[in-house]
């Protein structure tokens, strides 16, 4: 079955992800993050696209992007992604030695509302999810350390958000999803599904033809998490 097309339309709100080929490092040592932000900055010299939110990972990142023109998303990152692999493997001198990503990025819509929050709440809080810090604001690389600093260090990568955080946003960071909220998420990053209400999920996908993404391979449709599941803490 081929694979749906990707949404990808100017001022909407996406998450992104991929991995480091059979889960390996991508990140070894600070001065491969270090290396990795300068080409994230580049890239967005180069491509119409934001960065709302992010966090790099010992083997994977995320994103939470906008595109200010169709197909900004994905330029910028298939671009992110070869500049990195190529100045990975000319580092470690590993060329040749099997990909470094295991394969294209991931993404899937994500709602202008409590939904955009509780998946920069998904995104900021993987470290701390992850066991890597003991305070969310406390992993170097990512959105909310730039977030807290009085200001952002250099390279500057991101840009305002679309809305409003909530009161308290670090502490709402470091509280824990709600396992409903956690259930949504996680099938939105498995299956590229849209992330939102119910009714703009079916719209949506109707409109970007990603219909596929809300039922299960092989089995008849279910529907994704109901409103009620997203909570604002």
């Amino acid at each position: 079955m081929p694979r749906p097309k990707r949404a990808d339309e100017a001022n909407g709100l996406y998450h992104a992800l991929n991995r480091g080929n059979a889960r390996s490092e991508i990140f070894c040592k600070e001065d491969d993050y270090e290396a990795f932000e300068r080409i994230l900055a580049e890239g967005l010299e180069r491509y119409p696209c934001r960065i709302l939110s992010y966090q790099l990972m010992p083997t994977h990142w995320h994103f939470l992007l906008q595109p200010t023109e169709d197909g900004g998303m994905s330029n910028f990152l298939r671009w992110v992604t070869l500049t990195h692999t190529q100045r990975f493997h000319a580092h470690y001198g590993s060329s040749g030695q099997g990909h470094v990503y295991q394969g294209r990025f991931k993404s899937f819509p994500i709602q202008n509302d409590k939904h955009f929050l509780v998946a920069s709440r998904y995104v900021e809080r993987n470290a701390l999810q992850a066991g890597l810090v003991g305070r969310a604001e406390d992993w170097r690389w990512g959105s909310l350390f730039r977030w807290v600093c009085k200001a952002e260090p250099s390279p500057e990568l991101l840009s305002p958000w679309p809305l409003s955080r909530l009161p308290n946003w670090v502490g709402r960071v470091n509280e824990s999803l709600s396992e409903k909220e956690l259930a949504s998420i996680r099938w939105s990053v498995k299956r590229g599904s849209p992330f939102g209400e119910e009714n703009w999920i079916e719209s949506i996908s109707r409109r970007l033809n990603l219909e596929s993404t809300l039922r299960p391979r092989g089995r008849p449709r279910v529907r994704n998490l109901p409103e009620k599941s997203i909570n604002d803490s």
